[in-house]
């Protein structure tokens, strides 16, 4: 019998059996450390503020609702933010929604710089972690060593990536990666994991890590992502269920009081 398209979400990315013990947290109770952000950075990223606060956050708290009834409806938790080249906006929009996130009382939200090319989270929020993912992926530390919090920032977590990898397809590709993911997908029930990719058309790393994420948000910006690119990139990634996509950038003001 054919699976309905609900089952096609839900349904695990093939992954290990289990997680190898190096790559689990050896104790529940250890807390992440809590690095500050810089609050200028923060400003002039606009980042947003703890609970989403102020007019920018009513736009994510938007996406926010939507990304989560989508993620309810397929009994996901895991998603990729893509888009078809740089600059178009990925990374602002995967902060912005994990921010959002983290600000429903009912959820936990842990953004995951899988960007290993050129890894930013770090730097748009002006902090210095010293232990990241591509050392989890590659020296065997344990992933409760590399996840970070930030000052302020209740039930937002980060794994964030200090530096960029050689060979970061083949890495993000690996089974060490895919007990990685199955690691962080399995520890809390109310947790929202998103991974922050590079982009579809300029590496093969998106590809490569799709099949461990249940669904995929398109970012796309407004003036600068070309349309055949966008097909291209929806082409590359037809395995992977996309739940949306998101227009950066845009021009439209809102309307008067919304």
């Amino acid at each position: 019998m054919a699976q309905t398209q609900r089952e096609r979400f839900a349904a695990a990315r093939p992954v290990a059996d289990a997680p190898d013990a190096e790559l689990v947290d050896a104790t529940l109770n250890i807390a992440p450390a809590t690095l500050v952000p810089d609050a200028a950075l923060l400003a002039r990223e606009r980042i947003l503020p703890p609970n989403a606060a102020g007019p920018h956050g009513r736009a994510y708290k938007l996406l926010r609702t939507q990304v989560l009834q989508r993620l309810e409806q397929l009994q996901a938790n895991t998603i990729a933010v893509i888009s078809p080249t740089a600059g178009d906006g990925k990374t602002h929009t995967a902060l912005n929604l994990a921010i959002a996130i983290a600000a429903d009382l009912s959820r936990t939200a842990l953004l995951v710089d899988c960007d290993l090319r050129n890894p930013s989270l770090h730097r748009r929020l002006g902090i210095e972690p010293t232990v990241g993912i591509e050392d989890c992926l590659q020296s065997g530390r344990l992933v409760h060593e590399a996840i970070v919090r930030l000052e302020g920032y209740q039930r937002l977590s980060l794994l964030p990536a200090r530096s960029a990898v050689e060979h970061s397809s083949e890495l993000l590709a690996s089974d060490r990666t895919a007990r990685l993911v199955h690691e962080l997908r399995n520890r809390y029930n109310n947790r929202i994991i998103i991974f922050d990719l590079p982009p579809v058309l300029q590496a093969d790393d998106a590809l490569a890590f799709s099949r461990l994420v249940q669904c995929g948000l398109m970012v796309i910006g407004e003036g600068r992502t070309r349309c055949d690119d966008l097909t291209r990139s929806m082409e590359l990634l037809r395995g992977l269920p996309l739940i949306g996509t998101v227009l950066n950038g845009s021009r439209e003001s809102p309307r008067a009081g919304y």
